[in-house]
C-alpha cells in the first residue's frame, strides 16, 4: 500500500514546525539516498517506514516523530558500523539517530550510515 504525499504531511504537520521541517528534509535526503525505497505511513504506530517490500526484514529505516524531536531508526542498527558513533539505543536489532538539526541532515555522517544501510539490505538480499 503506498502512502501518499498528502497522508504523510498531515500525519508530520501534528507536530511542531521544527519537527515537522526537519521530517520533510530527511524524507528528501531518504527517497533521494535509497533508490526505489517505498515509504508508508504507519499511523498508529506514530512513524514512517521505508522499505523494499513487505515483510520486516526488507525495511531499511523508520522515521519517528514526536513532541520531543525526530528520531531515524534503522532496522538493523546494529550491524551498522557507525564510525561517527551517531547511533543510539541498546536493542538487540535496532538503533537510532537523534535528529537535532538542519546541518545533522545534511551531514556526510548520516548519508554513510543511510548508504550502509542500503549496502547491507542488497548483502541479505544476495544471500537468499
Amino acid at each position: 500500500m503506498m502512502t501518499t504525499n498528502k497522508e504523510i504531511d498531515s500525519f508530520l504537520s501534528q507536530y511542531d514546525d521544527v519537527v515537522f521541517k526537519n521530517a520533510l528534509l530527511l524524507r528528501d535526503v531518504l527517497l533521494k539516498s535509497l533508490p526505489g525505497i517505498t515509504e508508508q505511513l504507519d499511523s498508529k504506530a506514530k512513524m514512517i517506514a521505508y522499505c523494499y517490500g513487505q515483510k520486516y526484514a526488507e525495511l531499511t529505516c523508520v522515521l519517528i516523530p514526536s513532541k520531543k524531536g525526530l528520531k531515524l531508526g534503522f532496522n538493523r542498527g546494529v550491524e551498522l558500523t557507525d564510525p561517527d558513533k551517531l547511533l543510539e539505543g541498546t536493542g538487540k536489532i535496532s538503533r537510532y539517530v537523534e535528529i537535532k538539526s538542519k546541518e545533522q541532515i545534511r551531514s556526510k555522517s548520516l548519508r554513510k550510515l543511510i548508504a550502509e544501510a542500503l549496502a547491507l539490505y542488497q548483502q541479505k538480499q544476495v544471500k537468499k
